[in-house]
């Protein structure tokens, strides 16, 4: 039976004896052949092709053959002989060792064929030669037992003598060309009667060797044996190439010879054959042992039934003359002569499932034909039972789905990925797809995407960087208020020496306008003029004090009843994820560690004492009414020093002096003044100590913020290094999976590094210098060589400290060639300060720094790779890594960005592991994508001539490899057809 869906997985029965069967016939009764008919008719699972087996014989055969004839096995597609003999060696437990003749039925002339080739083995006994054919194994029968008459028992006797020499076989083997095209060898592998029995005597190990490098198919159903034959137990693929001619097929058969066990094994093992219901199919399963044949309950389960297209239907297309084309479960080659229609599919099967959009181009089918398609509908159904349909017209209006039911690799976007000018965004969204989807759904900690796991993972450094980039800025301000304060100290000093004087000259100007005779009353009122000033002071100090402590406590209330709060939802914004409850985010609302409260009230409370207590007046105070004539005495107790007198009190004092002394009323006025000014003089003086205070203090600050923003830097790359660690820790599934791979693929590996715009940076440092200067950085291009030359590398890939020493060691050896190029003079000093402002901010600025990742092969970068090799790259991705999308894969011509070796020596065996657990679809001229993939389907695309004003009528024909018309289209359409057969077949070590 050729099935146009292609290879699919059918029970077959090898082995099975029937009625009649010349050793151990158990099947007794005139009912003997219906039971053996109906068992196989009812067996579950079906037996869809049957081993007729017989000993040395095939005319059972041909009784099953006559009872088909007359309507029965009616599900039974392909009969074929089984022609059992024994080789001429025994073994170890007295046996000889079994071994068949699979018999391909496809010659009409098969049965004489198969006896013709039987009667060229010949066996020597009782001094004559006997052939094997009925007549002479009778003959046979009968010299071993003179008593047979019997003509049937004659021929059993003759048999069980008849004993085959294994050089005999491989000598007629090769004399004959029929046989070669028509018949399979297997032997048996067990202890009993198979060469396992041969495996005691170590003398028979060639023998043993040379029988089974004969054979074609190994007869066992043990999972040892069929892994050994694979090259995957004890001893490997090139081993079994070298020794035993390649690797074989282990097939199993119920061995029936009674109704009780016809289609019965032991522990469910089941022979499960992949291909067409034709002998052909068992060519095919020495070809590729692996994948066609399976010994077990059920078959290979590859891609789940609601990930699998079963058929697509297209209406209302009448230029397409098969509208409903069937679809194989595994790897389907859609080829063709050019301008054939395989786009044409691909597309209409990609629309069908509703992910072409994207894809429309000049170059697509749908595109190009969509003044012709009218009413044209695309209609898959699924395994699962549920359709999906949709109008080929609207497909360009359609919105993009977020999750179309199949993935599509247009020839346009694989050519976009894999183009010349570098890597696009969908290559590097198609790497994080891939990275994202190796991680378990349990470790995805709910997001959707690469990029917002990453944001999940690396919070934590991107919030520790722009921590130090705002420390950055802040100690960057800081410095500047630092370095103004220490270039303004020689001008405080001035400003203060002038201010002593003027304040000496005013007190001298003061004394002056008091008359003679009033010295001693002069000089009193003048410390008692300086000691109200020194109070004075004091309460405005006080003051000043009270002031700044009310504004604390304003501050301290602003912060509870808005910064505070805000900060809290700034939290709650950046960790949504963090499922806490209402109740637990009111922990997180920031507080005093203190009672700031009680500590404000209480120094509040002490300021407005003090203030009280200065200002006065005190209890008992005395009290001067006006008019009355100065008192002769001091208002002031001798007890008291002047200072720790109220201020009340000392300005009655001075009052009474100024009284006492007589001064007329405009020295009186003079006299005022220059009070009044000589204490603003002396209170300016003392903000002028401060000042001068706080600037001397200045280098000690300054240093300790260099450190500072030396610390904030190196942290800066403390965050960068955290976000670089959780991105290997992204990558780390994906990196074990690849280590486990061989070939290209365990070529690639994640690349992780710290992109630096270099020229960037360098081009912001040109800016602020200028350049026309002699000097080290004359003319553009000093300054970035130097920096690549001594920043370059700590920045790309050092530690934290690595990049702050290198910094550190970039300033020191270029400050002053930096100062040299300065676009402004030292003689303006406040101009030049912001100069140096804006270059320590570009010096330790971090925005040319960022953390990129992307692919590697061999080390490369992937945007250095040719396509061709890119092309390599993204087919792996998804063929090999992307284990967790089964969608169905459409690739339309892949072949077109690469070349034929890496083809087969990369992508082959890729594609073959990839169709077991997805249905890939892949439109190709080349044959090693068809052919040594073991494609299974090949659906052949033909178009009719050019129709005016129509679309020209497109044939689909489709069928598995084992299909003869399939296989001869692919010679003589695909690039390297034939060559890739006989490539296929060397690989293999068979004969095709």
């Amino acid at each position: 039976m050729r099935d146009p869906g292609g290879s699919k997985w059918h029970r077959w029965d090898p082995h099975i004896h029937a009625p009649g069967t010349v050793f151990n016939n158990q099947y007794r009764g005139d009912d003997a052949w219906e039971q053996f008919l109906t068992r196989v008719e009812t067996s579950s699972p079906r037996i869809r092709a049957l081993g007729i087996t017989d000993y040395y014989s095939v005319d059972v055969y041909e009784d099953i053959l006559a009872h088909r004839r007359a309507g029965r096995l009616a599900e039974v597609d392909l009969i074929f002989p089984n022609v059992e003999l024994r080789y001429g060696i025994g073994t170890g437990k007295g046996s000889p060792i079994n071994f068949h003749l699979l018999v391909s039925p496809d010659d009409p002339e098969h049965v004489d064929q198969i006896r013709r080739f039987l009667r060229a083995l010949t066996f020597t006994a009782h001094g004559e030669s006997y052939r094997c054919d009925r007549s002479d194994l009778i003959r046979l029968g009968r010299a071993h037992d003179k008593t047979l008459t019997d003509e049937r028992a004659a021929f059993a006797a003759g048999a069980n003598q008849f004993k085959v020499n294994p050089d005999e076989l491989r000598a007629e083997w090769k004399k004959s060309t029929w046989a070669q095209d028509n018949v399979l060898i297997a032997v048996a592998s067990g202890s009993k009667d198979g060469t396992s029995g041969l495996q005691s005597d170590p003398s028979l190990a060639t023998l043993r060797k040379e029988i089974e490098r004969t054979a074609h198919i190994i007869f066992s159903s043990q999972p040892k044996q069929r892994a050994f034959w694979l090259g995957q137990g004890v001893v490997s693929v090139e081993k079994l190439v070298s020794d035993w001619n390649g690797r074989k097929p282990c097939l199993h058969g119920s061995d029936a010879h009674s109704p009780d066990d016809v289609g019965v094994v032991e522990h469910d093992r089941y022979c499960w054959i992949k291909g067409d219901l034709t002998f052909e199919s068992l060519r095919q399963t020495c070809l590729e042992p692996e994948v066609r044949s399976f010994i077990g309950h059920a078959p290979p389960r590859g891609a789940l039934p609601s990930q699998v297209v079963t058929n697509v239907d297209v209406s209302n297309a009448p230029w397409l003359i098969t509208p409903s084309i069937p679809l194989n479960a595994g790897l389907v080659g859609i080829i063709g002569a050019r301008g054939s229609g395989k786009t044409a599919l691909a597309d209409i099967v990609t629309a069908g499932g509703y992910a072409l959009s994207p894809h429309l181009s000049e170059r697509s089918f749908i595109r190009r034909a969509k003044d012709h398609l009218g009413e044209t509908s695309a209609r898959l159904i699924w395994e699962d039972g549920g359709p999906t349909s949709n109008e080929l017209r609207h497909v360009e209006m359609e919105d993009i789905l977020d999750s179309p039911r199949v993935q599509y690799l247009s020839q346009q976007f694989v050519d976009n990925l894999c183009s010349a000018e570098g890597v696009t965004d969908e290559l590097l969204a198609e790497v994080e797809r891939v990275i994202y989807q190796a991680h378990p759904a349990e470790d995805r900690m709910g997001t959707t995407t690469f990029r917002e796991l990453l944001g999940l993972r690396a919070a934590r450094g991107r919030a520790l960087r722009r921590c130090h980039e705002d420390a950055l800025a802040e100690a960057a301000s800081e410095l500047n208020i630092e370095r103004e304060r220490k270039a303004s100290l020689p001008g405080l000093k001035k400003q203060r020496a002038e201010k002593a004087v003027s304040i000496v000259k005013d007190k001298r100007d003061r004394s002056s306008l008091i008359g003679k005779g009033g010295e001693e009353r002069a000089k009193r009122l003048d410390e008692a003029s300086t000691a109200a000033e020194s109070v004075r002071f004091q309460v405005e100090q006080a003051q000043r004090r009270r002031q700044a402590l009310l504004a604390l406590k304003g501050e301290v209330d602003d912060t509870r009843k808005t910064k505070a709060p805000a900060r809290l939802r700034q939290l709650q914004l950046a960790h949504p994820e963090a499922g806490l409850s209402a109740d637990h985010w009111k922990a997180f609302l920031l507080e005093f560690s203190g009672d700031v409260d009680t500590i404000l009230d209480t120094a509040i409370k002490e300021i407005d004492g003090s203030i009280r207590t200065m200002s006065g007046p005190a209890v008992g105070e005395i009290t001067i009414a006006s008019g009355n004539p100065p008192s002769p005495t001091s208002l002031l107790p001798d007890s008291v020093a002047l200072e720790q007198n109220t201020l009340s009190l000392l300005n009655k004092e001075v009052a009474r002096l100024h009284a006492l002394i007589g001064i007329d009323t405009e020295n009186a006025k003079a006299f005022a003044r220059l009070s009044e000014k000589i204490s603003r003089d002396e209170a300016a003086l003392a903000k002028l100590d401060r000042d001068i205070e706080n600037a001397q203090k200045a280098d000690e600050r300054i240093k300790e913020l260099i450190q500072s923003r030396r610390d904030s830097y190196a942290s800066v790359f403390d965050g960068i290094v955290d976000e670089e660690r959780e991105l290997s820790a992204l990558y780390a599934p994906l990196k074990t999976r690849l280590e486990e791979e061989e070939g290209a693929l365990g070529k690639l590996s994640f690349a992780i590094r710290r992109a630096v715009d270099i020229t960037a940076w360098a081009q912001q440092g040109e800016d602020l210098l200028d350049l026309r200067k002699s000097g080290p950085f004359k003319g553009r291009g000093a300054l970035l060589a130097a920096a690549q030359s001594e920043l370059q590398a700590a920045w790309e890939s050092g530690t934290s400290a690595d990049v702050a020493e290198a910094m550190s060691r970039f300033r020191e050896a270029h400050e002053r060639d930096l100062v040299e190029h300065a676009p402004v003079e030292r003689s303006d000093p406040q101009a030049f300060r912001e100069w140096a402002g804006r270059i320590s901010n570009w010096l330790y600025g971090t925005d040319h720094i960022t953390v990129s990742y992307g692919v590697q092969y061999e080390g490369v970068n992937i945007e250095q790779l040719s396509p061709g090799t890119r092309g390599i790259v993204l087919l792996l991705l998804y063929l090999a890594i992307d284990r967790d999308d089964d969608r169905p894969l459409i690739i339309d011509q892949p072949e077109e960005n690469l070349d034929p070796k890496s083809i087969f020596d990369e992508l082959v065996e890729r594609f073959r592991w990839a169709k077991q657990r997805r249905q890939i679809i892949i439109v190709t001229h080349n044959a090693n994508l068809v052919v040594n993939t073991d494609a299974d389907q090949v659906i052949v695309a033909t178009c009719g001539p050019h129709r005016p004003g129509m679309l020209p009528e497109i044939t689909y024909q489709s069928g598995g490899l084992e299909n003869p018309t399939i296989r001869r289209l692919v010679c003589e359409i695909l690039e390297g057809g034939e060559a890739a057969f006989r490539e296929r077949a060397r690989r293999l070590r068979v004969q095709m």
